[in-house]
């Protein structure tokens, strides 16, 4: 399976989380299963988005297509991280 992790500072978390929720059809439909939604304990618009995606081929399209880097521009994100990741394994304890 296949992974992103970024990690950005958001303007405000609340006006980011509402774009955020808004594109969800246009990630879903870009390749995007499933998403979490993590804040820094000690700074509340500092963001972690960490989501599951079908490929990274699809994920690197989206999240370098102009129209993402507009929206992230348009809501206040800072210097977004990218971490494309691969699963090796995953377990419950």
């Amino acid at each position: 399976m296949s992974y992103v992790l970024i990690i950005h500072e958001v303007d405000e978390y609340v006006v980011w989380k509402k774009g955020f929720d808004q594109a969800s059809d246009l990630r879903k439909s870009a390749g995007e299963i499933e998403f979490q939604i993590l804040r820094y304990e000690d700074d509340p618009n500092k963001v972690v988005h960490f989501s599951k995606w079908r490929s990274l081929d699809q994920a690197k399209v989206f999240f370098e297509s102009e129209k993402v880097k507009e929206i992230r521009s348009e809501l206040g994100v800072k210097s977004p991280e990218f971490i494309y990741l691969d699963e090796l394994e995953n377990g419950v304890l």
